[in-house]
């Protein structure tokens, strides 16, 4: 029985049946920037059709039910006979076939591939995360797949493919194939080069049998693995096939899902390998090189990842307080909150626009712009990764109680916030890579000198912080325990760089103000009251 105790009132409506892509003006207008002229309309249709699909209430009951109803292991069949295998909601694989349909495992081949992916990527990821992994994987894995063209040639059609087969056979039988990644053991985390999995060479010429474990596993239900082993000539990349060609079980031991903070709806495991079947990627001894450029793939799509969270939090609470009223007037209206909400849609921003620069990037593919994603890849990585959780955690409080119950959404977004930053190389990992780069590669920074002075002149305060930053390239005197400060300027500079040439006057302003001119607090909330914090919060509002 209901009671007759109140009315309920002031309370938001669902933010839902709105279009995710199209709402989300940094995002269109950087794919308008960068993407081919004679692709925008195919590619604006394609990207709003997705974001209206995932704006929809029905698919993002879809990543509630999947988060609810998380993955689950079967060793075993009812007789007694090793499987391994996991069993997932119905939900996790709607969602994983509508991505693998929207073509976030298609980069490679398509016009504007990296781009139209990248904007798919940061919609989807405002669903459901833990769908993004295996989709994540299996786009980065065609670059190591590419340094065996015979490998390639048999493997990529079925990772690019845009069909989504979930059943668990022989790869050649299926009409598209997800990848994971088994690259980390107990003893040696990120440092892979102490690895102890083993690979002894079998008759047929580079085939090996492996055995070890990997501690952590990525989409142990996909249908290949990149993982790395300790060959004869030292640590050597190889495919596992889960399912071999004649239809047998490779031996791929699944020991244990892993109980996450977040990222519940995805599976990841700890396996083991007794004979296991494998197939050499590259040459012995160049395991690490030949996974570099899966490695930055990866980590581009943490930024993304990233962004795509930072989007959905941010909009969650400008929606929220677009429709809350307190204190005599709607929240969104106060000047406190006001500033709360600018401050956040402004670190949304800049996150979008380097991330989508990034992914350009990647479909130029000439040397400068390869040379720039060297250094900035690992920068962007560092630095967005690190904001995502301060700004989910401050768009949960504009939601007051609301946003610390679960049904808000908002407890899944803040669980889910500190993964980007911890896998694929956490921070001090991604602050040495940048160290790295620059000792190393000297094209990288002339690349990124000859991106972010194209904005030199345009405002006084990111002037400077270019100077700054000049400065403290300059000094090589601990260098190491200096790396992060360094990488942090790094990418607030190139943000900046980004926003003053491309974003509007008023926000660009407040990044330069706030970010690089120390024009605001630690916190949230705490920009200069004399910029047009109305205009950047009016940008950020969701259409519906």
């Amino acid at each position: 029985m209901s009671g007759n105790t109140h009315t309920v009132t002031n309370q938001p409506p669902p933010l839902v049946g709105y279009d995710v892509y199209s709402a989300d003006k940094a995002l269109t207008e950087a794919v308008e920037r960068h993407l081919d002229p004679a692709l925008l309309d195919e590619v604006r249709g394609e990207l709003a059709a997705l974001g209206r699909t995932a704006g929809s209430a029905q698919v993002q009951e879809w990543g509630v039910q999947a988060n609810e109803n998380p993955p689950r292991l079967r060793t075993h069949d009812r007789y007694g006979r090793r499987i391994d295998e996991v069993d997932f909601h119905p939900a996790w694989h709607r969602l994983l076939g509508k991505g693998v349909s929207a073509g976030l495992t298609a980069a490679w081949g398509r016009p504007g591939g990296h781009l139209r992916r990248a904007a798919a990527f940061l919609v989807w990821t405002q669903v459901d995360a833990g769908n993004c992994c295996p989709l994540s994987m299996t786009h980065a894995a065609v670059p190591a797949l590419r340094t065996d063209p015979a490998l390639a040639a048999e493997w990529e059609p079925r990772l690019t493919s845009m069909i989504y087969d979930r059943e668990l056979r022989p790869a050649p039988l299926k009409a598209g194939a997800l990848f994971g990644m088994g690259m980390t053991e107990k003893q040696g985390g990120s440092d892979v080069r102490a690895n102890t999995t083993s690979a002894v060479p079998l008759a047929e010429d580079g085939r090996y049998a492996l055995t070890g474990h990997k501690w952590f596993c990525s989409a142990p239900m996909s249908d290949g693995f990149l993982v790395l082993a300790q060959a004869p000539e030292g640590l050597t990349c190889f495919l596992v096939p889960r399912v071999l060609e004649d239809g047998t079980r490779n031996v791929f031991l699944l020991q244990r899902l892993k109980d996450k903070l977040g990222n519940r709806s995805n599976a990841s495991s700890e396996v083991e390998f007794d004979g296991t079947w494998a197939r050499r990627v590259g040459d012995e001894g160049r395991g690490v090189r030949t996974i570099i450029d899966m490695v930055a793939a990866t980590r581009l799509d943490c930024v993304l990842g990233s962004a795509g969270l930072m989007r959905q939090a941010v909009v969650q609470a400008v929606h929220h307080c677009t429709h809350r009223e307190a204190f005599g007037g709607k929240l969104l209206d106060k000047p406190l909150m006001r500033n709360v909400l600018a401050d956040l849609a402004l670190e949304s921003e800049a996150a979008t626009t380097l991330a989508l620069r990034l992914a350009a990037a990647y479909d130029d593919g000439g040397e400068q712009e390869l040379a720039l994603l060297r250094l900035a890849v690992p920068a962007a990585k560092y630095w967005v990764t690190k904001r995502c959780t301060p700004v989910t955690v401050e768009a949960a409080e504009c939601l007051g109680g609301n946003g610390y119950v679960e049904e808000s959404g908002m407890p899944r977004l803040v669980r889910e916030s500190p993964l980007n930053s911890i896998w694929e190389g956490a921070g001090n990992v991604q602050a040495l890579d940048v160290l790295r780069a620059l000792q190393r590669e000297p094209m990288a920074l002339n690349a990124y000198l000859q991106e972010v002075g194209q904005a030199r002149g345009a405002d006084h305060r990111l002037d400077a912080a270019i100077k700054d930053l000049l400065t403290e390239l300059a000094d090589l005197e601990n260098i190491e325990a200096r790396a992060r400060r360094l990488t942090e300027r790094l990418a607030l500079v190139l943000q900046g760089s980004l926003l003053v040439r491309h974003a509007p006057p008023e926000v660009a302003d407040a990044f330069c103000a706030a970010r690089l001119g120390g024009d605001g607090g630690a916190a949230f909330g705490t920009l200069p009251h004399s910029l047009d914090l109305a205009a950047i919060v009016d940008r950020a509002t969701p259409v519906t």
